[in-house]
């Protein structure tokens, strides 16, 4: 399909976000809000990706790292760090990133299916490349990435 034939109903709409030197996006749909950085309250026993939990408007949160996740080393947080509110299989859950760039609309002529080894991360979280004039963005499969359901829940908090 030719960039003309795209219809507004194809076009991508994405969230972009650095995380280190890379630049990575999700679905606008996903995304419910970006909020500054807050104080976060560790949970013993999780994952060493997983922050810990913020009262959001007295809902209790689940934030993850995307860096720790990434395997990239740990930075002090900036006045650009958000945590990003995201709706993940049903769970409403944070993920830190170092800022938020954008949204920005794509054609999906864009997006190119991620090569292998493109990251240490398994190229089963990434949906694929948008390549644009002058940058390449990582399309973040956050389902996979982080979406394991109510027992992943649990288990990223620690339960039993």
């Amino acid at each position: 399909m030719s960039a003309m034939a795209a219809t507004a109903e194809d076009i991508l709409q994405l969230v972009t976000m650095r995380i280190g030197n890379e630049e990575y996006a999700v679905d606008i749909i996903r995304v419910q809000e970006i909020n500054r950085m807050r104080d976060i309250t560790r949970v013993p026993n999780s994952p060493p990706y997983v922050e810990g939990v913020i009262n959001l408007r007295g809902k209790v949160i689940p934030v993850v790292n995307l860096r720790k996740k990434f395997s990239l080393p740990e930075v002090q947080s900036d006045g650009r760090s958000r945590i990003i509110i995201m709706d993940i299989k049903g769970i409403t859950m944070g993920v830190i990133v170092d800022s938020v760039s954008e949204v920005l609309r794509v054609s999906p002529d864009t997006v190119e299916s991620a090569p292998p080894m493109a990251s240490d991360i398994s190229a089963d979280f990434f949906k694929g490349i948008a390549k644009l004039e002058d940058r390449l963005i990582i399309l973040i499969d956050i389902d996979r990435l982080l979406g394991n359901g109510k027992a992943g829940h649990a288990a990223m908090l620690g339960s039993n």
